[in-house]
């Protein structure tokens, strides 16, 4: 099997936490939004860890320095696409899939990330990007198919036309993917969009459009993939977490 680099994007601000904090070590039960995280990428079989840090992130790489982690620092916010960036001459001279986790989605159960891993693999895709499905996909990025069901690219909502808002399979801002064409199609994205970012969603459009074969794997319970914006959120994340046990 393939070596596994998995990429956790840990940079954020949390505005919206009401928080100094960096937003991915607010607690659940006491324990950091982001180590829920590093146990889905170790029990995923990844044979490397890297953090990309940004705010604050020597707070972050203080709460997890007992993890064998690795760290990269996104000194600007400049989107998904620009964080992952950062990882590119870490992971140089090496082969094999990287897997794309956020730091402040901490319900994501590992058997999922291995059926991910798995698909990913059997399905020989270069790119594969775990996907849900809501009623309200509000807020998220929408997956474009084609007449075929084959994934033509991800438009994130400020992007998106009346029609494509009224899809629900939505991007959950999880993937693997080809090292080496991750790096290269990075080297093709741009900031011309509405947030002025650099968004790793991109990615997906370059390949599709290189004819390079490109999945999804839906996951069903998508309380899976919900992230932490608000302590509201934190609060629901929390009891999710209680009702597993």
């Amino acid at each position: 099997m393939k070596k596994l680099y998995t990429l956790i994007l840990a940079a954020g601000l949390g505005k919206r936490m009401k928080s100094d904090l960096p937003k991915v070590i607010h607690k659940i039960d006491d324990k950091e939004l982001v180590k829920y995280v590093i146990d889905q990428a170790k029990k995923t079989g990844s044979d490397e860890i890297w953090l990309v840090t940004g705010h604050k992130g020597e707070m972050v790489r203080e709460a997890t320095k007992d993890l064998n982690v690795n760290y990269v620092e996104q000194k600007e916010q400049l989107g998904t696409g620009h964080a992952v960036m950062q990882a590119e001459k870490a992971l140089e001279g090496k082969k094999g899939n990287v897997l794309i986790l956020c730091g402040d989605v901490p319900l994501l159960r590992p058997e999922t990330l291995i059926s991910l891993r798995d698909y990913h693999t059997a399905s020989q895709c270069v790119a594969t990007v775990l996907t849900t499905e809501f009623e309200d996909p509000f807020g998220y990025g929408r997956i474009i198919k084609n007449a075929s069901g084959n994934i033509l690219k991800i438009v994130e909502e400020k992007d998106a036309s009346d029609n494509e808002k009224k899809i629900k399979e939505i991007n959950s801002g999880v993937y693997v993917i080809d090292k080496e064409e991750l790096f290269e199609s990075l080297k093709h994205i741009s900031s011309d969009n509405a947030s002025r970012e650099y968004y790793l969603t991109d990615v997906i459009g370059i390949l599709t459009s290189q004819n390079k074969k490109v999945g999804t794997y839906l996951v069903k319970d998508n309380t899976e993939i919900q992230g932490i914006n608000t302590l509201e959120q934190l609060q629901q994340a929390e009891s999710i977490i209680r009702s597993r046990r």
